[in-house]
C-alpha cells in the first residue's frame, strides 16, 4: 500500500532518517549509513505504534534500548544521541493531531525506559563476556597442561622411535642425550657414546666449512646447518650420514643446546657410487666413457694460466673388416686388448685414457709442458698396437690412425678440441692410415667447409643455386667451333661462385650427384636445342653438339638411360646433339652389366667420350670393347706442346695415341690447350677436336652463340 503524500510513512521515515544521521557517526557498525537507516526503521515504527497506543506501554522503549546494543550500537554517545533525536522529533514526526501534552508525557516515559533497557542489556552483555573470557582462559589453562603433557609424550615417541640418529649437546660439546637409531648407527652403547665430545668427530673427507658452520651456529650466529658428512664406527668403518644441527635457545632466547639428526646414507652412497661408475665408465672395456672424458677435458680447458693439453683421438684402421669377417664378438675382444694396451700407455699423472664408442679411443694429458709428452704419448699408442691379438686362435694385426691436438688451456671448447682431432684423425687414415697427425687450423677450416657445403647441397639444389657454364670445342682443322662442354657451378651464399672441384666429390659422396646430373643433363640438353633453333639459316660447319660429365655414382645408377631419353624426348633433340663423357678410371675393368647403358645409349646415337684418357693406365686392348667415339686426352700429355720446340717424347706419345684412336674410328679431343704453338702442333699431329683458354675460359650460353656466329659468318 502507498502511502499518501506527506502521510504518516513519510513522516515515519523522515525521523528514522534523522535519527541514522545523528547516530552513525558514533556506532561502530560494517553497515553504511542508508543500511543503517534501513535498520532503524522498524526501531522507529516500534517507537510511534507505541505513542500512538490506546493503552500506553513503555516496554516497546525498553525493547528498542535492548536493540540498540544488539546491533553493536555500545558507545553511550549512542543513547545520548538517540534520546536527543526520540525528544525532538518523535512527537513532531509521529504523533499526528493527538493531545500534545499527553504525547510528549509519553515520549518522555519512552526515553526512561529506552535508556533502562540499553543500559540493562549493556551490563548483561558485559557480564556475559567478562564470563566467557573467563571460562576461555581456564579451559586454555588447562589445554596448554594438556598440550604439553601431550608433546613431550610425542617428542619421547619420536625421539625413541624415529628411524634417524638424533643426539643433544650443550655448547661445549658434552653429549646430553641420544636415541636408539644412533647408538645402532654407531654400533656403540650409550656410556660409549656420550663419553665422546663433539668435536671429537672429524674425519678426513669433512668439507671445508663443516667445523666453521659448527663454530657460527654454537655462538649463536645461526639457527641451523645441513651437510653430508662421514665418521669412523669403533670398528673402523666409516658412516655417511646427511646431518642437520639446529640450535636450541631457552625462553629468555640465548643458545642453550644444540640437536643434530643424523640419516644413515653409506648404501645409497654405495649405490650412487657405483650408478656414477657404471654412467661414466665403459660396459665393455671398463675404461672411463664419452661422459666422463668431457668432464675431464672441460676441467682440462678450464685450468689456470701457464697450463696447456694435449689429446690423442684414435680410431682402428680396418676394424670393420674384422667384425664383419670374424664376427662381432671377435670384435669385442679385441677392443678390450686394445684397452688394456691403450691403459698402460697412459699411466704419467694427468694422462688419461678413454672409450668414445665403436673403435674409437682418446688418450688426454695435461700439464705445463704437453708438447712434447702428447707426442711420446702416440707414439707409446702406436708402439702398444704393434704385437699382433690372438682373438679365437688368430692372430690379428691391429693398426690405428691418431689425430693430435696440442695447446693452451682456455682457448676452445670441449666440443672445438674434439671436433678438431676427429678431423685431424679422418686426414691421418686418408694418408694411408698407421699413422699420427698434428692439427691444423688451415686444415680443421677446409674440412667444416667442406662439411658445410655437403649440409648445404640438398637445399642449394632446391634453391636454384647451381648455374652452367660453357666451354667450346673447337675443330683444330678449321676452327669453327663444334659445340661445349657443360661445367656446373654453384654460386654460394657465403662462399661466392664455386666450381666442379669443391663440390662434385661431396655430391657423389652423398648422393646427391645424380639429382644434379639429371638436372645438369636437362639445362644442357635444352642449351643445346636453342643453339641449334638461333641456327636455322646459317652456313656452319654443323649443329652445335653439348658435351655433359658422367661421374661414376651416375654410370651405376638404373635410371641413367631411361633419364636421358626421357630428356632428349621432353626437348625435342636429337640423340646426336648429346655427347656424354666417362672417365677412364670409371671404366677401368668394367664388366659387361657396367657397359650395358652405355651400349644403349650409343645405339641410339649418343656419343660416348673417354675423358681423361691416359690417367688411368688402361689396357690399350680394351678401348675396342667400350663404346665409346671420342678419347679426350688428358692435358698432362700436352702440357710441354705450349712451349717451342716440345718436348720430343710427348710428342711420340700423342701421335701415337692419335693413330691409334683414328685405327679404331674414334675421335680425339685435346684439353688444356692455352697457346696458339700448342694448337698447331696438335693439329699437325692430328687431334680432331680441342678447348682450353687460348679459346674461350667457360662462360654463359650467349657468348658460345657469339663464337659459333663468328666462326660461320667468316
Amino acid at each position: 500500500m502507498t502511502a499518501e503524500p506527506d502521510g504518516p510513512e513519510d513522516r515515519l521515515r523522515r525521523f528514522a532518517t534523522i535519527w541514522s544521521r545523528a547516530v552513525f557517526p558514533v556506532t561502530s557498525t560494517s553497515s553504511t549509513r542508508p543500511e543503517f537507516e534501513a535498520h532503524l526503521l522498524p526501531l522507529a515504527r516500534r517507537l510511534s505504534e507505541a505513542l500512538l497506543a490506546r493503552t500506553f506501554d513503555s516496554e516497546a522503549g525498553r525493547t528498542v534500548g535492548a536493540a540498540l546494543v544488539d546491533a553493536h550500537c555500545t558507545d553511550p554517545e549512542v543513547l545520548s544521541r538517540t534520546l536527543d533525536c526520540v525528544d525532538a522529533y518523535l512527537v513532531l514526526y509521529c504523533g499526528g493531531d493527538g493531545d500534545q501534552e499527553d504525547l510528549r508525557a509519553r515520549s518522555a516515559r519512552l526515553q526512561h525506559a529506552m535508556a533502562a533497557g540499553f543500559a540493562r542489556t549493556l551490563r548483561e552483555r558485559t557480564l556475559a563476556e567478562q564470563e566467557a573470557i573467563a571460562q576461555a582462559a581456564l579451559q586454555a589453562q588447562g589445554v596448554v597442561a594438556q598440550a604439553l603433557h601431550a608433546s613431550e609424550a610425542r617428542f619421547r615417541a619420536v625421539f625413541e622411535g624415529a628411524a634417524i640418529g638424533i643426539g643433544m649437546a650443550d655448547l661445549e660439546g658434552n653429549i646430553l642425550q641420544v636415541n636408539g637409531a644412533l647408538l645402532r648407527m654407531f654400533g656403540v652403547s650409550e656410556p660409549t657414546l656420550r663419553s665422546r665430545n663433539v668435536r671429537e668427530w672429524t674425519h678426513p673427507d669433512d668439507a671445508p666449512q663443516t667445523w666453521r658452520l659448527y663454530d657460527e651456529l654454537v655462538r649463536g650466529e645461526r639457527e641451523h646447518y645441513h651437510l653430508e658428512k662421514a665418521f669412523y664406527r669403533p670398528d673402523g668403518t666409516v658412516l655417511w650420514t646427511n646431518l642437520t644441527v639446529s640450535l636450541l635457545r631457552d625462553a629468555d632466547g640465548d643458545p642453550q643446546y644444540q640437536l643434530a639428526l643424523m640419516e644413515d646414507t653409506t648404501e645409497r652412497r654405495l649405490l650412487n657410487l657405483r650408478l656414477r661408475y657404471e654412467a661414466t665408465h665403459d660396459a665393455l672395456t671398463g675404461l672411463p666413457n664419452r661422459t666422463f672424458f668431457f668432464e675431464r677435458l672441460e676441467k682440462a680447458l678450464g685450468a689456470g694460466e701457464g697450463q696447456r693439453f694435449g689429446l690423442c683421438y684414435l680410431d682402428l684402421d680396418g676394424f670393420k673388416t674384422i667384425n664383419d669377417s670374424l664376427g662381432h664378438a671377435a670384435g669385442d675382444r679385441l677392443l678390450v686388448e686394445v684397452a688394456d694396451r691403450l691403459q698402460s700407455c697412459a699411466t704419467a699423472p694427468g694422462e688419461m685414457v678413454a672409450r668414445l664408442g665403436g673403435d674409437e679411443f682418446v688418450a688426454l694429458t695435461t700439464g705445463p709442458d704437453t708438447q712434447h709428452a702428447v707426442d711420446e704419448l702416440a707414439g707409446r699408442i702406436m708402439n702398444a698396437l704393434l704385437a699382433p691379438i690372438s682373438v679365437d686362435g688368430r692372430e690379428l694385426t691391429v693398426r690405428g690412425s691418431i689425430g693430435i691436438v696440442e695447446g693452451p688451456a682456455g682457448e676452445r671448447s670441449p666440443a672445438e678440441v674434439l671436433r678438431s682431432a676427429d678431423i685431424t684423425m679422418y686426414r691421418a687414415k686418408s694418408a694411408g692410415g698407421n699413422r699420427f697427425e698434428l692439427a691444423d687450423a688451415e686444415a680443421d677450416a677446409r674440412a667444416i667447409t667442406r662439411h658445410g657445403l655437403t649440409t648445404a647441397l640438398p637445399t642449394a639444389l632446391e634453391r636454384g643455386e647451381f648455374f652452367i657454364e660453357y666451354q667450346p670445342l673447337v675443330h683444330l682443322g678449321d676452327g669453327s667451333v663444334r659445340g661445349a662442354e657443360a661445367l656446373v657451378r654453384w654460386l654460394h651464399p657465403q662462399h661466392g661462385v664455386l666450381g666442379p672441384d669443391r663440390f662434385i666429390p661431396l655430391a657423389e659422396h652423398t648422393g646427391l650427384i645424380v639429382p644434379l646430373g639429371r638436372w645438369v643433363l636437362e639445362q644442357s640438353v635444352r642449351q643445346a636445342r636453342e643453339w641449334r633453333e638461333l641456327q636455322g639459316g646459317v652456313e656452319a660447319a654443323g649443329p652445335l653438339r653439348i658435351n655433359v660429365n658422367l661421374s661414376p655414382c651416375q654410370l651405376t645408377h638404373p635410371g641413367l638411360v631411361q633419364d636421358t631419353v626421357d630428356i632428349l624426348e621432353r626437348t625435342g633433340v636429337a640423340p646426336d646433339a648429346l655427347c656424354l663423357e666417362v672417365t677412364e678410371s670409371a671404366l677401368i675393368g668394367a664388366d659387361d652389366d657396367l657397359l650395358k647403358p652405355l651400349r644403349r645409349l650409343a645405339e641410339m646415337g649418343v656419343d660416348i667420350a673417354l675423358d681423361d684418357f691416359g690417367t688411368g693406365y688402361s689396357n690399350l686392348a680394351n678401348l675396342r670393347r667400350l663404346p665409346v667415339s671420342i678419347l679426350k686426352l688428358d692435358r698432362s700429355f700436352t702440357q710441354s706442346m705450349q712451349q717451342f720446340p716440345a718436348d720430343p717424347v710427348d710428342l711420340k706419345i700423342v701421335e701415337g695415341i692419335v693413330s691409334l684412336a683414328h685405327s679404331l674410328d674414334l675421335a680425339v679431343t685435346v684439353e688444356g690447350v692455352e697457346t696458339g704453338a700448342q694448337a698447331e702442333q696438335l693439329r699437325i699431329l692430328g687431334c680432331d677436336t680441342a678447348q682450353g683458354w687460348y679459346y674461350a675460359r667457360p662462360g654463359p650460353p650467349e657468348r658460345l652463340h657469339q663464337l659459333a656466329l663468328v666462326d660461320a659468318t667468316g
